[in-house]
């Protein structure tokens, strides 16, 4: 089978398409035929050794596809079962032994590519306003890269849990799609200040939650919008890892709350998956949920995915096809 694999860390370039035997699935395993496969920017952070992992390394954690065969003592699944993961490492592969404990099934109404579009993303944004911070109805949120993948995903969650949304993009065309998905206020940062701007639409109140997966850029004026007691949810550095800084600067912000979370630590129990996977696949498959997939690309092409994806252009989710 073929797979993208790194040999060291670096740049796109070590990034390369290698053949690797097919792996056979363990006990409590799935073998996986990958059809799809989401590229996000933990990748890119394996990639460059920003997140250490053991070399040689086949890059990726989700995708979606067709079981082809089942390890001993796996009984709630079988072969031809439509599946998608986000937290088994590989996927950047045709075929993936994935543990049972980590896939979920599709709906019917789905295709493979939109749920392997949606599992990583679609759960860190369901996590993000169900658990990390439980949105009220009447909340205010900014939202930082709105018209990207995660950020139109919380966008919509926000929304759905009757929040006021203001979300930051970089064009026009990119506003317009945040305000599709239910978006009250843009900014367009690259010629706004963001902080005047939400003071301005708060009326000088503030937000309750800031989502910000841009980092450096971003991070410290964002504890300028946020009213008293609010909460910063960092969970990205698109811009660069941010600075350290004196943690009084919370206190002198108005007792401000600071979270740096990740994914897996809301889906290492099987019910959190489950639950969490049962809202994004299922709002998506009665169209209560959008999901944007800005391109899909041969696996052979993964270079230019994260080249692509880190040049922050993108509008929506990146694919590789294996």
């Amino acid at each position: 089978m073929q797979a993208i694999r790194i040999q060291r860390t670096g740049g796109p370039d070590v990034l390369e398409l290698t053949e690797c035997p097919t792996p056979k699935p363990g006990a409590g395993e799935l073998l996986v035929r990958n059809r799809a496969c989401g590229v996000n920017f933990i990748d890119i952070y394996h990639r460059t050794g920003l997140y250490p992992v053991d070399l040689p390394a086949t890059l990726g954690l989700e995708g979606a596809g067709e079981v082809e065969a089942v390890g001993e003592a796996v009984t709630s699944f079988a072969p031809g079962d439509r599946v998608a993961y986000a937290n088994a490492p590989g996927a950047y592969a045709e075929y993936l032994s994935v543990p049972a404990r980590s896939a979920v099934r599709v709906p019917d109404e789905l295709s493979l590519e939109t749920a392997a579009a949606a599992m990583l993303q679609g759960m860190t944004a369901h996590a993000f306003t169900h658990s990390t911070v439980r949105i009220e109805a009447g909340d205010w949120v900014l939202v930082h890269a709105a018209a990207g993948g995660a950020g139109q995903l919380l966008v919509q969650m926000a929304k759905r849990l009757g929040a006021q949304v203001i979300g930051t993009v970089s064009t026009e065309e990119k506003a317009t799609l945040a305000r599709s998905r239910g978006a009250d206020h843009t900014i367009l940062y690259s010629s706004e200040d963001f902080v005047a701007r939400t003071r301005d639409i708060t009326s000088g109140e503030g937000v309750h939650v800031v989502y910000d997966s841009v980092g450096q850029s971003t991070f410290l004026k964002g504890f300028d919008v946020l009213r008293r007691r609010g909460t910063m949810v960092l969970f990205g550095q698109s811009s660069g890892p941010v600075e350290p800084f004196n943690p009084a600067l919370l206190v002198q912000r108005g007792s401000l709350y600071l979270t740096r979370p990740i994914l897996f630590d809301y889906i290492a129990e099987r019910d959190e998956l489950e639950w969490r996977a049962s809202d994004v696949l299922g709002w998506l498959a009665d169209g209560s949920l959008e999901l944007a997939i800005d391109r899909s690309l041969p696996l052979r092409d993964a270079a230019q995915a994260h080249e692509l994806l880190a040049s922050r252009q993108t509008a929506g989710k990146l694919l590789l096809m294996p």
